[in-house]
């Protein structure tokens, strides 16, 4: 496994396809740094905040996306990049015979193909990170507190976590479709769905539900209902897990009646208290990767391979 996850991550960070998906994100991402930290800059009141380098990764400014909204759209792209053509173009080349006619166990393949996938995804996402810390630094003039750093780095791991789903998926299309134009096809098709239609059909199921919304409790109960749906979406279990994470002083996920808000301070959440809040995301998210890599493992380790 050790052979196949070295090979495969310098195949990934020499493919042109990944470079070019790179400086896209490096380049966008410096951007929206830059542009956050020069609005926090001329806003008094945001730098004497005390999560600042929050605010660069969710504030927005020039017109641009906030940095966290930007890495959850183009998130998916890079775990399909790295995955659609995992299996499936090692079946086109006729490689993958040859391979495994060598001393390598099929579970040793897999393995090492899915951590190269990864690896390069908690490089990409950690690169990102530390591009964060250190244009901050320029900007606003002093380093992050602990707390901030903490979340940061839980932000990233969150991340990973939501890019390796993709990457799982896009691995398990390229299982069972043998082609990679249709598994590349296959995952965008389904991103597209999970983030741009899942929203607008869990409106209008919560609509058949609760069809009257004349007061604020049915007002309520309906976005409930659409924010419940709407949570077989990885993307929306991302954007609420990073609200809350970012958002220290975020204790709410959905909408919130007057009476419920009465009394509640709004001072900055714990660290632990906020994960408590998005454990259902995280533990979510984290399932839908096992289960993904799970039906690929036991599909590649029972298909029939030839010449």
């Amino acid at each position: 496994m050790n052979v196949v996850f070295w090979k495969e991550l310098a195949d990934h960070f020499s493919s042109r396809r990944f470079m070019i998906l790179l400086a896209i994100t490096v380049l966008t991402g410096a951007w929206a740094i830059y542009a956050a930290g020069q609005s926090i800059r001329q806003d008094a009141e945001a730098t004497a905040a005390e999560y600042v380098f929050l605010l660069l990764l969710t504030s927005q400014s020039g017109g641009l996306l906030s940095l966290a909204t930007f890495l959850g759209l183009l998130g998916p792209l890079v775990g399909i990049m790295l995955g659609f053509d995992t299996i499936s173009g090692e079946y086109a080349r006729g490689t993958l015979s040859r391979v495994l006619s060598q001393p390598i166990y099929r579970d040793s393949l897999i393995n090492g193909k899915f951590l190269a996938g990864l690896a390069t995804v908690a490089i990409l996402w950690a690169s990102i990170l530390l591009l964060v810390i250190g244009l901050g630094i320029v900007l606003v003039g002093f380093p992050p507190n602990a707390e901030e750093l903490w979340r940061m780095l839980i932000f990233t791991i969150v991340g990973i976590i939501y890019v390796g789903f993709w990457l799982a998926l896009a691995l398990l299309f390229s299982l069972l479709f043998q082609r990679t134009v249709t598994a590349a096809l296959g995952s965008l098709a389904l991103w597209l769905f999970l983030a741009i239609f899942a929203p607008l059909v869990a409106q209008i199921v919560a609509g058949f539900i609760a069809p009257d919304p004349s007061t604020p409790e049915q007002l309520a109960r309906q976005a409930d209902i659409a924010a419940m749906i709407n949570r077989i979406s990885p993307s929306t279990l991302f954007g609420e897990s990073v609200h809350i994470l970012l958002n220290p002083t975020a204790r709410i996920l959905g909408v919130a009646l007057a009476e419920q808000t009465q009394g509640i301070l709004l001072t900055p959440l714990a660290l632990s208290q906020s994960l408590l809040l998005i454990l259902p995301q995280l533990t979510t998210l984290f399932a839908l990767v096992a289960v993904c890599f799970g039906i690929s493992y036991v599909k590649f380790m029972r298909a029939e391979i030839r010449a």
